[in-house]
Parts: structure tokens; C-alpha cells; sequence
């Protein structure tokens, strides 16, 4: 009976010595992962080409270091099937807004994509905007 009990407290006390996981940018958070919200331009606005817009969101970031993050911003014009064109090249992501020009490519289903990844800490995750499809007009006649 004593040899069960002795059994028992060592294994008790090799659970409770035993080293912990760290954490680490693997280690899984409460935190939400990424996720954007695009505030402009808005679910149906009409945009001209040549017309410069103010490209603007907010993000929830995972619990990471941005420091080695970015975000990158990329534009469909099929409602979110296909890429049409990168925006930006390489952001910081803790800036969420640019100036864009419209291109000369009509449709009635522009959705922006708002990209966030960091090397080799978290997986460059994309956050489509569906919810906010927009309109590019054909330019106008002259």
C-alpha cells in the first residue's frame, strides 16, 4: 500500500515539476485571430476611374509582435473569385488607410481583399470584404 501511495505522489509531483510549453507565437491566445472591416469606400458607393478614394479599415491583429508583420490590400473585381491587381506594395499594419486612384476597369462587383501576415510568425491571412462590394462606373464620356 505504502509502494501505491509513493507511485502516486511521484507522479503527481512529475505532472507538476514537469516544464511548461512557452509561449510563443505558435502558443494558441483567447485573442481573436485577423480579421479587417473595411470603412471606406462603402457597401454600394460608385467610383469613377481617375477618381482618388480614401481606402480605410480596422483590423484585429493576433496577440504577435507587428514589428515583423504587414499588410498588403489587393482588389477583385468578380465579387471576390479572382485578384484582379495589388493596391500596395508591403504595409506597416498598424497604418490602415491610402489614397487610391481608380483604374479604367468597370464593374459592378469590386471587393478589396486586406491581407496580414508576419515572416515566419503568423501565415499571411486574407480578409475579403464581400460585405462591402462596391461599384467602379465605366469612365465618362467625353
Amino acid at each position: 500500500m505504502k509502494l501505491h501511495r509513493l507511485i502516486l505522489a511521484l507522479l503527481a509531483l512529475t505532472f507538476a515539476l514537469a516544464p511548461q510549453s512557452p509561449r510563443t507565437a505558435f502558443a494558441r491566445t483567447n485573442k481573436p485571430k485577423y480579421s479587417a472591416r473595411l470603412i471606406s469606400p462603402r457597401q454600394g458607393e460608385v467610383l469613377v476611374p481617375g477618381q482618388v478614394v480614401r481606402i480605410q479599415w480596422t483590423a484585429n491583429f493576433p496577440d504577435v509582435d507587428l514589428t515583423m508583420c504587414e499588410t498588403e490590400v489587393l482588389l477583385s473585381l468578380d465579387g471576390g473569385r479572382t485578384i484582379y491587381m495589388l493596391l500596395t506594395e508591403q504595409r506597416n499594419p498598424k497604418i490602415q488607410y491610402f489614397d487610391w486612384t481608380v483604374p479604367n476597369a468597370p464593374t459592378n462587383q469590386a471587393v478589396l481583399d486586406i491581407r496580414f501576415g508576419c515572416l515566419n510568425i503568423y501565415p499571411e491571412t486574407s480578409s475579403l470584404q464581400v460585405q462591402s462590394t462596391f461599384v467602379i462606373s465605366p469612365p465618362p464620356a467625353l
